[in-house]
């Protein structure tokens, strides 16, 4: 083996390697790809070769999705990300900043919703006019008597 690699970090990472760092499945990997949030080379095999810098972005997707934000605002994100290179703290501002008030109106709803929650206890029904959970404002029956959510399946 030549001295000169020993030590020294591979410039790119197989699909096993990655997964194994990230604590991201393979299948996930490969979701992200097919989405366009992390990119990959071929090598000479045909087999996927990730830059090191594609740790991050899954780093950020990980804590992306665990705050509950959509894959399609995580793809618009990353979009304005730099290619080649690691994202940094002011990459990451920008990134949060973003979210931010989308993160603030999904805890206002989880909010009312978790208030008006103690009033369905028991109903059993979560469909009757009165339902401020499942049935806001009737909306359902506007369209028609009958499982409507049913038949739009």
């Amino acid at each position: 083996m030549d001295q000169s690699a020993v030590g020294k970090p591979r410039p790119y990472l197989s699909v096993g390697q990655l997964a194994a760092r990230s604590g991201v499945a393979v299948t996930a990997l490969h979701f992200y790809e097919s989405k366009g949030l992390i990119s990959s080379q071929r090598n000479a095999g045909n087999q996927r070769r990730y830059p090191r810098e594609v740790l991050r972005r899954v780093a950020l997707i990980k804590v992306a999705q665990r705050l509950g934000i959509p894959l399609a605002s995580i793809h618009a994100a990353l979009q304005a990300l730099p290619e080649g290179r690691n994202p940094t703290a002011a990459d990451w501002q920008k990134l949060s900043g973003q979210w931010r008030s989308e993160l603030d109106e999904r805890i206002s709803q989880l909010t009312a919703l978790r208030d008006q929650l103690t009033g369905c206890i028991g109903c059993g029904c979560l469909s009757m006019e009165a339902c401020p959970l499942r049935n806001q404002g009737d909306t359902l029956g506007r369209q028609g008597s009958g499982p409507q959510l049913l038949e739009q399946s």
